[in-house]
Order: C-alpha cells, then sequence, then structure tokens
C-alpha cells in the first residue's frame, strides 16, 4: 500500500505588516516572515526543521497547525486542505509547543484524562488512554503527583503524552528538547522513536543539530524565511560539505603526492600542509580505493589515512553562512534549564 503525503506545501508565504509611527499596525511596509516555502513529509517519517532564530521556522510551524493563516500558497496537512479543512486538520493532529500545556494545580495523569475528554473520549476511554501513556512512556512513579513537583524533563513527558491523547496521524514538536540534560535527552529521543514505530508521522523543530542527525529521516533548513536546503541528514552532509580524507605522508613526498592526485574524479578541492594532503571529497568511500593505489604505484610511500564525516554543523554553516551558537540555543530555552528525569 503506498504512503501519503502528510504534508505538502508550494509557494507557501506569510506576510505582515510592520508597526508604523506611534506603533499603528498597517503603517509601515510589508514583512515577508515566510517565502515560498515547498514541503513534503511523508507518511511515518520524523522530519526536522531547522534555522537560525527569526528564520521563520514557528510561523510556518503556526500556518501547518492552523494556528495562522498563510497570506498565499497551497498545502495540505494530513490529506486535507489547509484553507478549507482546518478544522478537520486539527482533529487529527497533535501540536506540542515549546512552553508546552500543562495544568499545573492537577497531577500529570490527571492532564492526561482532561486533554482526552476535551478531543470527546469518554471518561472509561480518557482513562484506559492514559493509563497506556503511562506506562509506555515511564511515568508510574510521578504520574499521579501535582505537576509543580515534577523536573523539566517529566513536564515534557506529560507534554507529548496529552499530544497523542487522541491519536494523531501527525505530530508537530516545537523545540521538544530545549533545556533538558543529555541524559533526559536521549530519553525523549526513545519515546519520539517508539510513536514513530507506532505509526505516528513526527515534525519537529530543534536548535540541537545532533538531534536531528540522530531522530530524523529527513530534513529541510530555512533561513530568511526560505528553505536553503532539503534532503536526508546524509544526502545533505555529502551533497553540501562531502566527506574530508587526509593522506599522512613524508615532508619530501608531499608535493608529488598532490600533483597526482590533483583533479582526480570526485575530488572538490585539494590543500597540503607539511605532512599530509587533505582532500575534499564527494564520497571518500569512492574516492580512496582509486587514490591509494595511485600513490602506491607511484612509489609514494603513505603514512596513515583519515576519513573525517562532515556534520549537520557544518552543513548549516555552509548554507546559512553562520554556526548555531550557545547563546542561541539558551535564548531558545528561555534562559533556564529543564532539568531531567527523576
Amino acid at each position: 500500500m503506498a504512503r501519503m503525503d502528510m504534508i505538502v506545501t508550494q509557494g507557501l508565504c506569510k506576510t505582515f505588516k510592520a508597526k508604523g509611527a506611534g506603533g499603528r499596525k498597517g503603517r509601515g511596509a510589508a514583512v515577508e516572515a515566510v517565502r515560498d516555502v515547498d514541503l513534503r513529509v511523508g507518511e511515518g517519517e520524523i522530519f526536522g526543521f531547522l534555522g537560525p532564530n527569526g528564520a521563520g521556522k514557528t510561523t510556518t510551524m503556526r500556518m501547518l497547525t492552523t494556528l495562522m493563516v498563510p497570506t498565499r500558497g497551497t498545502a495540505t496537512v494530513v490529506g486535507l486542505d489547509l484553507f478549507r479543512e482546518a478544522r478537520r486538520i486539527r482533529q487529527k493532529i497533535g501540536y506540542v509547543s515549546q512552553k508546552g500545556g500543562v495544568y499545573e494545580y492537577a497531577s500529570g495523569y490527571e492532564n492526561l484524562v482532561l486533554q482526552g475528554r476535551l478531543y470527546g473520549l469518554t471518561r472509561a476511554a480518557a482513562r484506559a488512554k492514559a493509563d497506556r501513556i503511562v506506562a509506555q512512556f515511564e511515568m508510574d512513579e510521578y504520574a499521579k503527583r501535582n505537576v509543580q513537583t515534577y523536573s523539566g524533563g517529566q513536564r515534557r513527558h506529560v507534554d507529548l503524552g496529552m499530544g497523542v491523547m487522541h491519536d494523531p496521524k501527525l505530530l508537530f514538536l516545537d523545540e521538544p528538547t530545549t533545556g533538558l540534560d543529555p541524559h533526559s535527552r536521549a530519553r525523549f529521543w526513545d519515546v519520539i522513536r517508539t510513536l514513530r514505530r507506532e505509526g505516528i508521522t513526527i515534525f519537529l523543530t530543534t536548535h540541537y543539530l545532533d538531534e536531528a542527525d540522530q531522530l530524523c529521516d529527513a530534513l529541510c533548513i530555512m533561513d530568511h524565511g526560505r528553505i536553503v536546503a532539503a534532503g536526508t541528514p546524509e544526502a545533505l552532509k555529502r551533497e553540501v560539505a562531502g566527506d574530508v580524507v587526509a593522506i599522512g605522508l613524508a615532508p619530501g613526498d608531499v608535493a608529488r603526492a598532490a600533483a597526482l592526485l590533483d583533479g582526480m574524479p570526485g575530488v572538490c578541492s585539494l590543500e597540503t600542509t607539511e605532512d599530509a594532503v587533505k582532500l575534499l571529497v564527494e564520497s571518500g568511500e569512492t574516492v580512496l580505493p582509486a587514490a591509494l593505489p595511485r600513490l602506491v604505484q607511484a612509489g609514494v610511500p603513505i603514512a596513515r589515512v583519515e576519513m573525517k564525516r562532515p556534520t549537520l554543523d557544518e552543513v548549516f554553516q555552509k548554507v546559512t553562512g553562520r554556526a548555531l551558537t550557545e547563546a542561541e540555543i539558551e535564548a531558545a530555552a528561555g534562559g533556564g534549564g529543564g532539568g531531567g528525569w527523576r
């Protein structure tokens, strides 16, 4: 059975009117926050949506979750028209905002049951679903305690549980692990993978590029309101950054080796150091089997060979012109740490 596309957008745009003198709307120039965004998210994927602060990620997500009406373009979400069928879309999607939505003066379990009731479940069905989520998310230890006593990681578990109480086909997660410690983030990743195995498509924004690399089947990078790169993590790393191959040599052999390797198929650029030739290549697995015999046949002794895979950080920096800083990630977290699981 063919898989459907859960999200398809074409030329999606959002324009705001800047405030004029005295703070009055409509007096200033138009600001195009999202420009001609084309997206395609397949059923069953974990799809990552990356970009620096102010890139347009939040505006795009708000449009896709029906919280904001696009200025122009076309879009379908879970097979429904974003402009004409917003109410039906809301019934079939889940949304977990970065700030969360738990009621602090109730227990996590009570929050889950309330969420189910708001989506039309009977009391018995809501309790049964809440019981399953508590067990699945390993919340037994604290589910009946007041949310005010929870750590940041425990709150995020409840947020995520609330997002899937009505069995959505598509789940939107906005910076789901920002502020959590590394152990808590890793546990949260496991829960997300479990939801995907159960058939839920995940659309997430994140400032953690290692998170996108570990979790996502496909991703895109947005900057200045536009999509500047899209594909699988591996394809993007290969297409945008390539592999770096360093071949260690005796100092007297570097120039001869460089002359032999320069211009080889698959070699994008070459530079030398005192005792090595460094190659930026399209694929290390393809270039190395051809490059090493060429040096051996020419009588150039090889001291060592190293191949470095590019990271999503390098891809991000190349397509946006800058790296995500710790300060930017802290700003996304609201300046506070989220704590860990207890």
